[in-house]
């Protein structure tokens, strides 16, 4: 292609994206569940056959041969309801965590945002099960951890520097103006951020969030390692007391794609109801 038919392609690329119109289309990679796309009409969604292909198949193994399936799901709830545990605090406190991270990085002050810069890259570039080892193992050297408290803070610290990086991008893509408009209307700083930015900035930081929420409800089979009774460490007791390996293991994961799916489908409704207008 000439340098020519380069500049074209480009011009008619840009126009196409002016044409579209900023906010239109996102483009997200993660290691979540899908959310659903509010466009996404038809009746067999990808969603739609992934979730009741799922509860279908685990009534159906119930009922073919319920020794060992339905044993297996009367033993496991406990460790549902732990797994649930683990995640709604840890991503209450990673949203604190990320929101201070957020705002340190916006800061004009050199050291604070020194700190929170050089947070997001230490934690960013350790595994989360480092992390878990380091919290449970390392320091417990010097103080005892309880493995549900070591599986909270790791998971905080982890997620908490992901979160910073999305409300900083969330905020940062308010434009300036907002900012001006509030402060000539005599809003402080915290006022312009409280009720200005961060309202608006909702929008860009919804998705994003919801999709490391389920990635995080994903990365609490880690915590089973430390001893914390979750759905996976459940699974595995009832698998080594049985050595009913298989079908211990294919109902854990059925379960778990039957989590992240509900929950991606709730992340969707906050999100169509947060912006209706699009």
């Amino acid at each position: 292609m000439s340098q020519t038919d380069q500049r074209t392609q480009q011009s008619a690329d840009k126009e196409t994206a002016e044409d579209t119109g900023p906010g239109s289309y996102r483009i997200e990679v993660t290691d979540s569940a899908a959310i659903p796309d509010k466009s996404d009409k038809g009746l067999f969604t990808a969603w739609r056959v992934s979730a009741f292909g799922a509860i279908g198949l685990i009534i159906l193994l119930c009922l073919v041969k319920p020794d060992p399936y339905w044993d297996i799901l009367l033993f496991v709830p406990d460790g549902v309801l732990v797994t649930f545990e683990v995640t709604m605090l840890s991503i209450l406190l990673s949203l604190i965590v990320g929101l201070i991270t957020g705002l340190g990085r916006l800061s004009g002050n050199t050291f604070v945002n020194l700190t929170a810069s050089t947070y997001v890259e230490v934690v960013r570039g350790i595994p989360l099960l480092v992390q878990l080892f380091y919290i449970y193992y390392a320091l417990g050297t010097f103080t005892q951890i309880p493995p549900f408290t070591a599986a909270v803070i790791a998971l905080t610290v982890c997620y908490g520097a992901y979160m910073g990086e999305i409300f900083r991008a969330g905020i940062d893509s308010i434009d300036y103006g907002q900012t001006e408009a509030a402060r000539s209307l005599g809003f402080s700083s915290w006022q312009t951020m409280r009720f200005v930015i961060i309202p608006q900035a909702m929008r860009t930081i919804l998705p994003p969030v919801g999709n490391e929420f389920i990635a995080l409800l994903k990365d609490t089979s880690l915590v089973s390692i430390i001893a914390v009774s979750d759905l996976l460490r459940r699974g595995r007791e009832f698998a080594t007391s049985t050595f009913d390996y298989f079908e211990t293991f294919t109902l854990v994961a059925l379960l778990y794609l039957l989590i992240t799916l509900f929950l991606s489908k709730i992340v969707n409704i906050m999100e169509n109801r947060l912006t209706p207008y699009e």
